[in-house]
Order: C-alpha cells, then sequence, then structure tokens
C-alpha cells in the first residue's frame, strides 16, 4: 500500500512538474508580449523603467518556472531527494514572493495611479503625430475605448503640435464619429472648424478601469489557480521527498 500511494504521489508530481514547465512558458510569453507588442496599452507604458524591469522580471519568472519543472520532474521520476528538497524550497519562496508582490501592489495602487498618469501626461505632450509605435498604441486605445486623453480631452491642450498651431487642431484617434464632419482618420491630427471639439468627452483611465474591473476575476481565479498548483506541488514534493529513504543514482541517465 505505501509503494502504490509513492508511486502515485510520484507520478502526480511529474504531471504537476509539467503543468508548471507549460505555466513557465506562458508567463515567459507573456512578458515577451508585453515588451514587444505594439497594440496594447503597455507600449504607453514603456518609457517607464518600472514597467520595463516588471516585463523583464516575467520573462526571468517564466524562465526559473520552466527550469524548475524540469528539475521537479528529473527529481520525481528518479527519486532524487535533493532534487525535490531543492524544489520545495525554491516553491515556498516563489509563493512568499507572489504574496508579497500582490500586497505591494494592492497598497501602492494610489502611487501606481499617479505614476500611471504623469507618464501619459508626458506621451500627449510630446505626441507628434508621426504615426510612431507609441502613438499607435494611444491612437488605438483612444479610438477602441472611444475616450479622449487620460483624465478628460482636457490633457490634450498641453499637447506642443496643438499649442504651435496657427490652425485648430484635434487627436483624430479621438473624434466622435457621430459628431464629427469632414476629414475621418485614425491617427494624427485633424483640423477643427470650431474650438469645440468633436470629440469624446470621457477619459481614457475610466475606460482602462472599467476594463480592468470587468476582468477582475479572471485575473484573480488565474492567481489563485497557480497558488494551488504550488501549494499542492509543495505537499506532493514533501511527501515524496519523505517516503525516499534509499536514492539509486543508477536510474539516472549519463548524459
Amino acid at each position: 500500500m505505501g509503494k502504490g500511494c509513492m508511486t502515485a504521489s510520484k507520478y502526480f508530481l511529474f504531471l504537476f512538474n509539467l503543468i508548471f514547465f507549460l505555466f513557465g512558458v506562458a508567463v515567459m510569453g507573456f512578458g515577451l508580449w508585453l515588451l514587444l507588442d505594439n497594440q496594447s496599452f503597455i507600449v504607453v507604458l514603456n518609457t517607464s523603467t518600472d514597467v520595463q524591469v516588471a516585463c523583464y522580471i516575467l520573462i526571468g519568472v517564466g524562465g526559473f518556472s520552466m527550469l524548475m519543472g524540469f528539475l521537479g520532474c528529473l527529481g520525481a521520476i528518479y527519486e532524487i531527494r535533493c532534487l525535490l528538497g531543492l524544489y520545495f524550497t525554491c516553491l515556498l519562496l516563489i509563493l512568499i514572493a507572489q504574496v508579497a508582490a500582490g500586497a505591494l501592489i494592492y497598497f501602492q495602487k494610489d502611487v501606481l495611479n499617479q505614476q500611471t498618469s504623469k507618464i501619459v501626461g508626458k506621451v500627449l505632450e510630446n505626441y507628434p503625430g508621426n504615426n510612431s509605435t507609441t502613438e499607435q498604441a494611444w491612437d488605438f486605445i483612444q479610438r477602441t475605448m472611444e475616450c479622449c486623453g487620460w483624465s478628460s480631452r482636457e490633457d490634450w491642450n498641453s499637447n506642443m503640435v496643438i499649442v504651435n498651431s496657427s490652425r485648430l487642431m484635434f487627436p483624430c484617434s479621438c473624434q466622435n464619429i457621430s459628431l464629427a464632419t469632414g476629414n475621418f482618420s485614425n491617427s494624427g491630427f485633424c483640423d477643427a472648424q470650431t474650438p469645440d471639439w468633436p470629440v469624446y468627452d470621457a477619459g481614457c483611465a475610466d475606460s482602462v478601469e472599467s476594463w480592468l474591473l470587468t476582468n477582475i476575476g479572471v485575473v484573480l481565479g488565474i492567481c489563485l489557480g497557480v497558488g494551488l498548483i504550488e501549494l499542492l506541488g509543495m505537499i506532493l514534493s514533501i511527501c515524496l521527498c519523505k517516503s525516499i529513504h534509499m536514492e539509486d543514482y543508477t536510474k539516472v541517465p549519463k548524459y
């Protein structure tokens, strides 16, 4: 009976580590997507060193998770206690780090909001309308979320092109199709017929926050699922480690 439980634990742990390896692939892919994608809100924030560091951390965590999954599979199949103990310790540290990161984000959310507002404000102020990657991302956000500026349309009043132009101009991606007449464009600046721009009144901060609140259940569900999987891996690894009384290194392939 004890041997059967040990065998079941070994293969359950192997399956868990295979899932953990795939999770590492997903996290690394997510980090690379945030770093390289040119059609998401994160592009607007890529001028922030903190955001870039966060992307590299995700890539690093993903790579580390892949390595852990591989070592866990090796330790489970070949019943190597030192690998199982190392695996348990690393999982424990990762779980503690995740809880600490979640608490830090929750208690520092006002600081994060202020920093985001400053970054976006600088993007809008220096928006030249030459269709760069950052501008494409911001135009995409305003167009799809039907918003203008970060807090409101007034954020665009500090834009250098609009301030220095002798004509009345407004950002084309902001224009409210139901109010706009004449030229239609998805990027750059459009000529305004009157000082009252035909644009959306809502700021993008409210739209982004609404999107996050709509999807918060999915995010929390994923985080909870990952935490439970990590706890299961810790329990299986420590149980298997205790049941191994003698290691047979002849099972390990010599290559």
